[in-house]
């Protein structure tokens, strides 16, 4: 989600039922050697509770430090990366790559652990993984890898079940989701392929876990949080339509402006509001658009627009 899940859309799915978020990915090192942007990545304000922070890096004494550094700041949850498939990230021997060597990995849950419980004596250590299957097929390491990081420390562990190798191709396997809530003692959380509501049911029922993280479905539709309460609850799916998505991009713009009224915020805009388009009929258009909005006028224009379309024909 780097790039996406910044503080104005985390309150947009926190306003439509999301109970936790995740900051942006930031390199523990990028802490403490001026990295650019990453304070805006951890910009934060009360309502948007409970954050965890979401930290890589390949070295246990930079993320110790980090969780340290960010504990002292008011942070309380911290997440691993220890999936993230794109080479730039890879190349450095952190995210998916810790998956090759899990010694390394299990060192720095252990550090990361420790600097939480220095940092709240007495307190349970709130430290979690996210993994992938492993780095390439066919073996699953995570089967192997989740165990040891749980006897290091971690508090829960996120699965997406595919190997970096395949980045988001091919489908997400939830038998090994399954197979690791049965291996650990502490919550999993289940990833990949999560488009709608009903999918994330479906996982759930499929694999014990103990919640689902929502990602690329939250993108185009943030109320799948809700949505997916008012599945388990047995209720009807709403069906996306015109005038909810219309009200949707207001309300993304009224919280971008209020928390990053910068230009950079607009172009965030221009990138999110196609995506909620998708599933009204006639919305091509528009969605080319968007792409040219300069000014925030053009963004109410644009959920003007949306309000008379209708949703398209489901085959």
């Amino acid at each position: 989600m780097a790039g996406f899940s910044d503080l104005a859309f985390r309150m947009l799915c926190r306003e439509n039922g999301c109970a936790a978020a995740v900051t942006e990915m930031v390199s523990a090192k990028g802490l403490f050697f001026g990295s650019p942007g990453t304070s805006r990545l951890l910009a934060t304000c009360p309502g948007d509770a409970p954050l965890v922070a979401q930290l890589f890096g390949s070295e246990p004494d930079y993320l110790a430090r980090a969780v340290f550094w960010l504990s002292q700041r008011g942070f309380r949850h911290f997440d691993l990366n220890a999936g993230c498939p794109v080479p730039k990230v890879a190349r450095s021997g952190a995210g998916a790559a810790l998956l090759d060597d899990p010694g390394r990995l299990e060192n720095i849950v252990r550090a990361m652990v420790g600097a939480a419980g220095e940092a709240f004596p007495g307190a349970s250590p709130m430290v979690g993984v996210k993994l992938r299957l492993g780095v390439r097929p066919p073996q699953p390491v995570c089967l192997e890898i989740g165990p040891r990081l749980v006897e290091a420390g971690a508090s829960w562990l996120t699965l997406h079940p595919r190997f970096a190798t395949q980045g988001y191709a091919g489908r997400s396997d939830w038998t090994a989701i399954a197979r690791l809530v049965r291996l650990v003692p502490v919550p999993v959380m289940a990833s990949g392929d999560l488009w709608t509501a009903e999918d994330g049911a479906a996982c759930l029922a499929a694999t014990g876990a103990a919640g689902v993280m929502f990602a690329r479905g939250a993108l185009a539709d943030p109320r799948i949080f809700s949505d997916l309460k008012t599945r388990l609850a047995g209720e009807a799916a709403r069906v996306p339509n015109g005038p909810d998505m219309a009200a949707l991009i207001r309300r993304h713009a009224a919280l971008v402006r209020a928390l990053d009224p910068s230009p950079r915020g607009l172009l965030k805009m221009r990138t999110a509001v196609p995506r909620y388009l998708k599933g009204l009929e006639g919305s091509r258009a528009l969605r080319a658009r968007v792409c040219g909005c300069s000014t925030w006028e053009d963004i109410e224009a644009t959920a003007e627009e949306t309000a008379r379309l209708s949703p398209a024909a489901r085959t």
